[in-house]
């Protein structure tokens, strides 16, 4: 979540009145993500969030994150909701861009993610992939291996200055797995962003999901690779052996991978780590100016693409489940 678009007080209480939510108490923006114009509203009848979203999303795309929400959250799977105008609308316009009241889900992101964290995740994930078989609505992954090539184009000229040699390293990363990407895996609904800072707890316990902007339909195990990315690894870099058989585990049990998942998972962990890098190299090279967001460090994912590259089969991360290819 960020601000990129100011909204002025008066303008923001014309938009709330046509919403059941109260009159607006306070609000303020906040400054985590690099997506969306994020404010926590504080009105008579409780706490909100507003998003507005800004260009990166297709406005024709938000009738699927809002309705997926919606099913989700009748299959058990708590996550936040949109607020309807009286009107029964979720979409409105506000400082000219698409605009949308969420409710507010209580609980915090895990700053320093436990196995107790990614044991929760994994199964919650799964939980995930199984609610969304009967969803109606499709999206393409705009950002799989198809989207990936755009990307390095556009942070190609200036790859360089964040780090000497990037460019070279990135190309060859992007020419393999466009040449090995699978082609038939199990697909569905996955959430393609589920970092610690879009899962909340209280205390242990998982207490919701949240930003299903990048949602879309492809390969399920993807988005089990996104999380071993974005979980299993410590401050220093180094990847815990002990997380990934909690998240894997906990996913299995609830949905268990097929053996070509398992085979396919380390070339999906390369992917999901050029994904992040890719994206995040294209915003630390474009920040608008003044904007309130901090950018998140591609080098990161430089480090954890580093480690995946040296990963030829799921037994190489320290997890040996039922029916695990060697």
């Amino acid at each position: 979540m960020a601000v990129y678009t100011d909204v002025a007080a008066d303008e923001l209480a014309d938009f709330l009145k046509a919403y059941d939510i109260g009159e607006l108490l306070s609000y303020k923006g906040i400054a985590e993500g690099v997506e969306n114009s994020n404010y926590l509203l504080h009105t008579t009848a409780g706490s909100f969030f507003l998003t507005l979203y800004e260009k990166r999303v297709a406005v024709g795309d938000l009738p699927f994150f809002l309705g997926l929400m919606g099913h989700l959250a009748t299959h058990g799977i708590v996550c936040p909701q949109p607020v309807k105008t009286r009107g029964g609308e979720t979409l409105g316009r506000l400082a000219g861009r698409p605009a949308a009241i969420i409710d507010f889900l209580e609980g915090v992101w895990p700053r320093k993610p436990t196995v107790t964290h990614c044991a929760a995740t994994g199964e919650a994930l799964a939980k995930l992939h199984l609610a969304g078989r009967d969803f109606p609505m499709t999206r393409a992954n705009a950002l799989s291996v198809r989207g990936w090539r755009p990307l390095f184009d556009q942070a190609a000229p200036r790859v360089d200055t964040v780090q000497h040699g990037l460019h070279d390293f990135l190309k060859a990363e992007l020419d393999h797995l466009e040449q090995h990407w699978p082609k038939h895996l199990p697909s569905g609904v996955i959430h393609a962003d589920l970092f610690p800072d879009n899962v909340l707890f209280l205390g242990d316990r998982l207490s919701g999901l949240i930003d299903f902007y990048f949602a879309c339909n492809d390969f399920l195990a993807y988005d089990v690779a996104i999380c071993l990315n974005a979980w299993c690894f410590e401050p220093d870099h180094s990847f815990n052996a002990t997380k990934a058989r909690a998240l894997l585990g906990a996913y299995n049990r609830e949905r268990a991978l097929s053996e070509a998942e398992q085979a396919a998972l380390p070339l999906l962990a390369r992917g999901a780590a050029l994904r992040f890098l890719l994206t995040r190299l294209v915003d630390a090279l474009n920040v608008p100016a003044g904007a309130l967001v901090k950018p998140k460090n591609p080098l990161e994912y430089v480090r954890k693409l580093r480690f995946q590259q040296s990963i030829s089969s799921i037994r190489d991360y320290g997890v040996v489940t039922p029916g695990t290819v060697a």
